[in-house]
């Protein structure tokens, strides 16, 4: 029963189908001739046809209603659910049957497809016709339509020519900017040629970058350092020159007080005519014993003098200089501790930094490889402000004022030396290389200020030592290091100018020379006369001291201090109240012994310095004093003084006024 209704069902389906079809392709031959004529070539069907077409084509695609010629199948879904109401009643607990894979399809379903198929060709046909024809219409080009009711301007021979010579003009243009264009790629090529060639030739980038990287680093780490150890470095350097200064001010005050005593108890025994004064001075303990150490001291020093055979030394020109033990012991103690702690400043520091030699080789490897970037950063002019703080420790322990160690001797000149030969400098840059200059600098902006603070505060001008050992350290310094060439130094400026103040103050305040009685003064042994003597040779002493000065300090100042205030103001006032004999003769000899020889030998006239003339005279009246007194050694030796500091015209007419022909042959020299 259930088959033969589903065969019944299946033909009436299909009879509905070729109903359908059968119509449909009935009215498309019943069509109109107008419509069918619209499709012959060259003709566009209109938009509605199109569309029918369209919706006829897609319904035969997809139709799913058909009748199956295989009866062994079940109906499709569709079917099947016309037939759920007898199904349902026969079996109710009938579960529906699922397929998961395509049924064979029957001989009337490829019935079908064939019919449908030659309706879908036939309007794939159409479709494609329609198709080419937008393609030839969207390709065919514009018809243009000639009217000629519109009038066109007036075309001739000039207008041709002159839109063709606007063109000409514009395209010429147009090659212009093209060919500057073209020029300039041009040289941007051969500009990087010419640098990939510069770069090819050079040294490595990366190189030379690792080597300037390296270089910025180590001087950054440089400086931290440098600036980290300063502090201690301007301590140490305190230290030592308070401890020198402060000895040097406890021998001054000794050297003034002993003379203040002296000069008080001299003074005491002249107004007691000579006679004993222990009783006046019993009370007076403190002074005697000052006076007692004062002479004991000066028996040691004699003493050793004459272990040494000198012979010539007068009384005063030693230096009262000596420390007790006790005060040596603790001074040497201080000086030690300072010298041990500068030792430890750069303890913990690489070599790299703390020793100039090591420094100064990482520049000279800047300067042999990259010359023109190490001149360009001006290291000549950085170099002395950096190793300045390196130099000042090794400076710590060192005096002027001794005969220490010569700077030339000194490991930081040395290196500096080195680095600063022509040798060791790129060929170019040996004759007027930069570096050449960081010596004189250092020594400028490092050592001579150094040198200055021992002249204000430690120098003592009365000490011979001392000054022999400044003068020849300041000699060397301005004649070695091309430091007398430049007038204009400030630190050389300041450097003279102390020395100057320095010697005014030692004038002033260390010179002191009384005048006593005739009688007091003829007794050789007596008191008056000892403190006399002692005073006068101290300031011959220090005549001397200053005019070794001579070649650095300004002559006209050396004549102002030594001959216009010493010489006159002191010393000739002791000469020429001293009875004219042979010690008289031998005082004058060492004050011209101490005049420099040169001040004589550019003097054009045979007349002396202006500051001598007062002592020419004194040398002119002792020598006819003698003379008359058949003293004729000495009256030579008076002769020959005048002739050394170039009073010839009165050394002439001495002779000539006691015929001494004799000694004119002393005059002609």
């Amino acid at each position: 029963t259930t088959d033969a209704c589903e065969t019944e069902e299946e033909d009436e389906h299909y009879s509905s189908a070729s109903e359908d079809y059968s119509s449909s392709a009935s009215e498309t031959q019943s069509s109109p001739p107008q419509k069918r004529k619209d499709l012959s070539a060259g003709n566009i069907p209109d938009a509605a046809y199109i569309q029918v077409a369209c919706r006829k084509r897609q319904l035969a695609r997809t139709q799913g209603d058909y009748i199956p010629l295989d009866t062994s199948h079940r109906a499709p879904v569709s079917q099947k659910k016309a037939c759920s109401d007898t199904e349902s009643e026969d079996d109710s607990d009938h579960d529906t049957i699922l397929h998961f894979a395509p049924k064979t399809k029957t001989l009337r379903q490829r019935m079908a497809e064939y019919i449908g198929n030659d309706g879908a060709s036939e309007d794939d046909e159409i479709q494609n016709m329609w198709e080419e024809q937008q393609l030839k219409k969207a390709v065919r080009l514009p018809q243009v339509m000639f009217d000629p009711s519109v009038s066109l301007p007036p075309v001739n021979l000039e207008i041709v020519k002159k839109r063709l010579n606007t063109r000409i003009t514009s395209l010429q243009d147009l090659h212009r900017a093209h060919q500057r264009e073209h020029e300039k790629y041009t040289q941007d090529i051969e500009s990087s040629k010419s640098t990939i060639q510069e770069l090819e030739r050079s040294s490595s980038a990366a190189l030379n970058y690792k080597f300037y990287r390296s270089m910025k680093t180590y001087m950054e780490s440089l400086i931290d350092c440098l600036n980290e150890k300063l502090l201690h470095i301007n301590e140490l350097e305190s230290a030592m020159q308070m401890l020198l200064q402060q000895q040097a001010i406890t021998l001054l005050k000794r050297r003034q007080e002993d003379l203040k005593n002296e000069s008080a108890y001299v003074q005491l025994l002249s107004r007691k005519n000579g006679k004993s004064t222990d009783d006046s001075l019993e009370d007076d303990e403190k002074t005697k014993q000052l006076l007692e150490e004062c002479e004991a001291r000066r028996t040691c020093r004699r003493q050793a003098r004459e272990s040494c055979g000198k012979s010539d030394h007068h009384e005063g020109m030693s230096s009262d200089d000596e420390l007790s033990a006790a005060e040596m012991t603790d001074f040497q103690k201080n000086k030690d501790d300072i010298l041990q702690a500068s030792k430890k400043i750069c303890e913990d520091v690489h070599a790299d930094f703390c020793n100039i030699g090591n420094i100064l080789l990482k520049f000279h490897q800047w300067r042999q490889k990259f010359p023109d970037s190490y001149y360009d950063a001006y290291i000549s002019l950085c170099l002395p402000k950096l190793l300045s703080p390196l130099i000042r420790i090794q400076l710590i322990g060192w005096n002027p004022l001794e005969n220490s160690i010569d700077l030339n001797e000194m490991p930081w000149f040395r290196a500096i030396e080195e680095f600063s030969d022509a040798k060791n400098m790129p060929q170019s840059k040996r004759n007027d290389d930069p570096d050449q200059t960081i010596l004189p600098t250092i020594t400028e902006k490092t050592i001579l200020p150094k040198i200055t603070g021992f002249v204000e505060h430690v120098w003592d001008p009365l000490s011979t030592s001392q000054t022999v050992s400044l003068v020849q350290l300041c000699k060397n310094i301005f004649e070695e290091h091309s430091l007398s060439k430049n007038e204009s130094s400030k630190a050389k400026q300041d450097l003279v100018n102390s020395i100057v103040s320095r010697m005014k103050k030692s004038i002033e305040e260390d010179v002191f020379i009384p005048l006593y009685p005739k009688s007091a003064v003829e007794d050789r042994i007596s008191p008056q006369s000892k403190f006399q003597e002692r005073q006068f040779w101290s300031a011959v002493k220090l005549l001397s001291n200053i005019l070794l000065w001579d070649g650095i300090i300004p002559e006209d100042t050396l004549h102002e201090l030594g001959l216009g205030k010493l010489l006159n103001r002191y010393l000739l006032l002791i000469l020429l109240n001293a009875p004219p004999g042979p010690d008289n003769v031998e005082k004058c000899n060492k004050v011209v012994t101490c005049l420099p020889e040169r001040w004589f030998k550019e003097l054009k006239s045979r007349s002396t310095l202006p500051q001598l003339a007062n002592f020419s005279q004194h040398l002119l009246q002792s020598a006819h004093t003698l003379y008359k007194n058949n003293c004729s050694d000495e009256t030579r030796d008076l002769i020959l003084l005048l002739v050394k500091v170039n009073a010839l015209h009165i050394a002439e007419d001495f002779i000539e006024e006691y015929k001494l022909e004799h000694l004119k042959s002393i005059v002609r020299k």
